[in-house]
């Protein structure tokens, strides 16, 4: 069963929310974090990526920038940008973008649970940044963006959500991108915290590496403190929880930096386990069809009757797994997309003109367009225990740091 429990928020004022709230870390680069917070001293982008006000060669994983980022979380808190609840709440968190609508459940969710599998992974995270988050949460002191769990619809709690959320908010933000946050404080909390009882598990759908860093966090603190008595509040991270089938899953698409070999020598390469039609349209239109970008065309990439499509393995069944499997290892030499520094990953909301532009523009050499994965397959694999590649699933819209902050430990102390 899944423990979720009210926690005492960090929040801002109504009226300062939007100068606050920012897009999560991970979702864009240095150079567009640091263009979101261009003249927003309040913005939260400046405790989640402080390496923004920092020279461009100074490296992101730098002393100096998790020191930023605690200085600039203590200022929020110190100037009254930040208030902290009076007591222990849910909350209630509604994303609208265009007619789309999803509404979660914010609360704190057990470590325990992640470290013993009732919260459920489907992707591998990357080292370097679940080393980075781990810092970025142990010098904060605080959970400063959300993990985005999801969970098999529930009727009663279905019930309940709509009960909360009949009201009008307690903040909304509408965003530069259009999408509207809105959150409400919950009047049954102990109501929602009963009925997740009954919850088998929790899914991570996005925050891997947010998850983790808790995870490993608490395992730091917990050995540092004679007294430990799993009550803690560093025992529990922020979540955010979702019923299934509210999401909605884009694909996770690849760049490819550089490649030894000619256009010409990857095509015939491919070409001898795939179809490949030149000028396609750049979305694949079904499951086990691909698309590549390479010197300004499109290219369809299906795998021919003599390819193993593994399809008694739901990992290797995917399509992001046949790409890794079939052209990306072979042909790129990227054996662990985890670590390899040729490949990049861009999510689906900025669509194939992203993929274009980076290749036209010459900053990567190729780009390799999916299909979605679906949440049936996410459970399937995330059940059996098993692993995507990272980076397989792109959730919208996404959720806003800076809405609502876990914290767990006074770091005001020099």
């Amino acid at each position: 069963m899944a423990t979720i429990r009210p926690f005492r928020a960090l929040r801002p004022s109504a009226e300062k929310a939007a100068e606050v709230a920012c897009v999560p870390y991970d979702v864009v680069s240095t150079a567009e974090a640091k263009e979101l917070a261009e003249g927003k001293p309040h913005s939260f982008m400046r405790v989640i990526r402080s390496e923004i006000e920092f020279p461009a060669e100074t490296s992101a994983y730098a002393d100096e920038i998790y020191e930023r980022a605690k200085d600039n979380f203590l200022s929020l808190i110190r100037d009254g940008i930040f208030q902290e609840e009076s007591s222990e709440c849910i909350y209630l968190y509604q994303i609208q973008m265009g007619e789309h609508v999803q509404t979660g459940i914010v609360a704190c969710s057990a470590v325990d649970d992640y470290d013993k599998g009732v919260i459920k992974l489907h992707e591998k995270t990357r080292p370097k940044k679940e080393n980075d988050r781990t810092r970025h949460v142990l010098t904060i002191g605080a959970h400063s963006g959300p993990v985005f769990l999801t969970y098999k619809n529930s009727q009663n709690i279905d019930s309940l959500v709509s009960e909360e959320t009949s009201r009008t908010p307690d903040c909304e933000v509408s965003a530069e991108d259009g999408v509207i946050h809105r959150v409400w404080k919950s009047t049954q909390a102990d109501k929602l915290c009963g009925l997740f009882q009954s919850v088998d598990a929790t899914y991570v759908a996005d925050g891997h590496h947010r998850a983790a860093s808790a995870s490993r966090a608490r395992a730091e603190l917990k050995e540092k403190n004679a007294e430990h008595t799993g009550e803690e509040s560093y025992n529990f991270f922020l979540s955010v929880l979702f019923p299934d089938n509210q999401l909605q899953i884009m694909p996770y698409n690849r760049v490819i930096h550089s490649c030894p070999l000619s256009s010409e020598d990857v095509l015939a390469r491919i070409s001898e386990n795939f179809e490949v039609s030149p000028n396609s349209e750049p979305s694949p239109k079904q499951k086990g069809e691909l698309r590549m970008y390479l010197e300004g065309v499109w290219y369809g990439i299906s795998p021919k009757a003599s390819v193993d499509l593994m399809k008694d393995d739901p990992v290797e069944a995917l399509d992001v797994s046949l790409l890794q499997r079939e052209i990306l290892t072979p042909l790129f030499g990227i054996d662990d997309p985890r670590t390899s520094e040729n490949i990049d990953f861009i999510g689906g909301i900025r669509g194939t003109e992203e993929l274009e532009r980076l290749v036209d523009s010459k900053k990567a050499y190729c780009a390799f367009a999916l299909y979605q994965v679906d949440i049936d397959e996410l459970f399937r694999i995330a059940d059996a225990g098993l692993m995507m590649a990272p980076k397989s699933t792109w959730f919208e819209p996404k959720l806003r740091s800076g809405m609502l902050v876990h914290r767990f430990k006074d770091v005001s102390a020099k």
